[in-house]
């Protein structure tokens, strides 16, 4: 069973402190890219978020947004940490003076580093309410877990049709071959009889060109081989260890095929067929990058 990348989770907690909103979404993303924005004095958190969303989703492009309102004076106090302030602009801008670089943006920096706010609401108040906000944002994760399961069995049969549509077209290629063949063989055969009346026949020559065409035109092994990946996607994409990586690198192999029976038809109707299954792949392959 895929997992698909997109999912969305929300989850809203009130008691007789505060009103509390979480509100996660993920999409598509090659590792886990995770933007979050907390108030102030949950600002040594981070950490604690990251390790939280982690254990739930992988991979994905995550963004997590948190509402809360404090009722009445509960609100923790935030006051700026001056003296540890000081000490990293100082440090920053001696820094930027020995490197000779600008230094506008010193200021800012020094209140995004460690510790440069205060709590004065107490620390054990605020452990307290990140115990509550900690417990909301890990049953929005649940729920983004359950959407990106859902999605993932949308786009598991999805999946599944473009890859029958690909092995329908692919059967009915191997049912034309045949008369294709033939057509290529009477071609030849006429071509024959007409360098049999010419003088300058070469039987080297011409046994050369009966092998280039042969080899030219043979599609049979692509075709079993199209085959197995066509069997090797489906088994990926059921089995318990099926991720969109792996699916990608099979509909890589897929397409491979695909060209090379296209570069081979030399047949009209044949070639109709290879567009068709191009077509049904480069789905599989915008499909897959949305699986975990």
């Amino acid at each position: 069973m895929i997992k698909s990348m997109t999912g969305y989770g929300t989850v809203t907690v009130e008691n007789e402190k505060f009103a509390l909103t979480i509100e996660i979404k993920s999409l598509n993303s090659k590792f886990l890219d995770l933007s979050s924005r907390l108030p102030k004095f949950f600002s040594d958190k981070d950490a604690d978020l990251r390790n939280l969303v982690s254990k739930y989703l992988e991979r994905g492009k995550v963004s997590l947004s948190l509402d809360i309102e404090y009722k009445g004076e509960q609100k923790p106090k935030v006051s700026i940490n001056k003296e540890v302030v000081k000490g990293y602009y100082q440090e920053l801008l001696s820094l930027a003076q020995e490197l000779e670089v600008e230094s506008q943006d010193i200021f800012r920096m020094a209140l995004q580093m460690p510790d440069t706010y205060m709590t004065s609401g107490g620390n054990e108040a605020v452990e307290e309410d990140w115990l509550i906000v900690a417990k909301a944002i890990e049953d929005s994760l649940i729920q983004c877990e359950q959407f990106r399961l859902h999605e993932g069995e949308v786009l598991q049969t999805k999946l599944l049709e473009y890859i029958l549509k690909i092995r329908t077209n692919l059967q009915k290629i191997v049912l034309i071959n045949p008369t294709r063949i033939q057509a290529v063989r009477d071609r030849l055969h006429k071509q024959l009889n007409d360098l049999l009346k010419s003088e300058q026949y070469d039987n080297n020559r011409f046994e050369q060109e009966v092998i280039y065409y042969i080899e030219k035109l043979d599609i049979q092994e692509e075709i079993v081989r199209l085959e197995k990946h066509l069997d090797y996607f489906d088994e990926c994409i059921k089995g318990k260890d099926a991720n969109g990586k792996k699916l990608g690198f099979v509909a890589q192999e897929i397409g491979r095929e695909i060209n090379t029976i296209g570069s081979k038809a030399n047949d009209a109707d044949m070639q109709r067929l290879v567009v068709e299954m191009k077509e049904e792949l480069e789905k599989i392959k915008e499909q897959s990058l949305n699986v975990l």
